[in-house]
């Protein structure tokens, strides 16, 4: 009987989390996209918005010049960052259901580094690969975040036969050192090249059209859809690799799927937005504290929820000190940090407890 009135609460607890997230979501792009230089009220944006998704005309009482501001600048702009906070946050929740350890996200694993690499190469000699045109950005990038995380794998495998948690992490930190060197050398080598590649280092949705919208969304779809097939996988995982051997998962090859999955994200991710932190370190701990480590739930409510926050962190980057901008990598580190602290000390006096 409690055991049936304990499921039954922690779906009444998933499905609040869901509903509460998605109008968190919506409310998050309605606020994204009507506030800025121009103010334009929620309820035409709404409006904008929806004749938009069913592509009627828009009634003459709706200005043409806000239509245009709405749905070609700056709905783009909510919309690729919502998949940038997306993918970032999927990954990052991947990656510490499969190591873990609440340290582990595309940052301190070397990934993200290994894209910025990547794509900053692909600024720098001016590469485009024929036949993809604009997706040669988050190719490389996908391409450098795939060798990076086999790179610091067998690196760590060499360090320590049983491929420690510890020892991934540290390896990952390492790489990550050298490549943030490998950065810094070429822009000191670069020329005209150098605004660009220091300006997309810093982390920023600016300036971008659908274009780069429908660059990351195949990599997001693909990405996800694959983290989501091994959510049960992660979920025996959690009880230790062995443990996962006994229920029948074959720990090998579901790894090394999550691992790719996980790069092909932040590759495509880092390619359009450049390096923001602390969403994939940030986001899946709030939702594990909302409804728990079920990976069923807490991948789909992390895309989600990444969504929604980095699009909230984009508006503050923008509005704060109106009319310049900061890099929203900035806005993210600053929200993030706090919030990752406060949950470290409250899990230490859970355990302390």
């Amino acid at each position: 009987m409690q055991k049936l009135f304990t499921q039954k609460y922690l779906k009444t607890k998933q499905a609040i989390a869901y509903a509460a997230m998605s109008m968190a979501l919506v409310g998050a792009v309605l606020l994204g996209v009507s506030i800025g230089t121009v103010h334009i009220p929620i309820w035409d944006t709404a409006r904008m918005l929806f004749y938009g998704l069913i592509q009627a005309p828009v009634p003459e009482s709706i200005d043409p010049t806000l239509e245009n501001i709405v749905m070609r600048i700056r709905l783009p702009r909510v919309v690729l960052s919502g998949l940038v906070g997306a993918s970032l946050a999927i990954a990052g929740a991947a990656f510490q259901g499969l190591l873990r350890n609440p340290l582990a996200d595309p940052y301190t694993l070397g990934v993200s580094s290994g894209a910025s690499v990547g794509a900053v190469m692909t600024i720098f000699f001016h590469i485009t690969i024929p036949g993809i045109g604009i997706f040669t950005l988050p190719l490389v990038s996908i391409v450098f975040a795939i060798l990076t995380i086999f790179i610091v794998l067998f690196f760590a495998r060499k360090i320590d036969r049983t491929m420690r948690v510890e020892t991934i992490i540290l390896t990952g930190i390492i790489f990550s050192s050298f490549l943030g060197a490998t950065i810094s050398l070429m822009i000191a080598l670069t020329g005209e090249e150098l605004r660009q590649i220091i300006g997309w280092l810093l982390g920023s949705v600016s300036m971008r059209g659908w274009e780069y919208v429908w660059i990351i969304l195949p990599f997001l779809v693909i990405g996800s859809i694959v983290l989501y097939m091994h959510a049960n996988e992660l979920n025996a995982m959690a009880f230790g690799e062995e443990q996962a051997k006994h229920l029948g998962v074959n720990v090998q090859r579901k790894k090394m799927n999550i691992m790719l999955a996980g790069a092909i994200l932040t590759g495509a991710a880092v390619a359009v937005s450049g390096t923001i932190g602390f969403v994939g370190l940030v986001i899946p701990h709030f939702i594990r504290i909302l409804i728990g480590p079920d990976h069923r739930h807490l991948l789909p409510l992390s895309v989600i929820t990444g969504a929604a926050f980095l699009i909230i962190a984009d508006l503050v980057s923008r509005t704060i000190i109106a009319p310049s901008e900061l890099p929203i990598g900035v806005i993210t580190a600053l929200i993030g940090a706090p919030i990752f602290a406060i949950i470290l000390m409250r899990q230490r006096k859970k355990g302390r407890s």
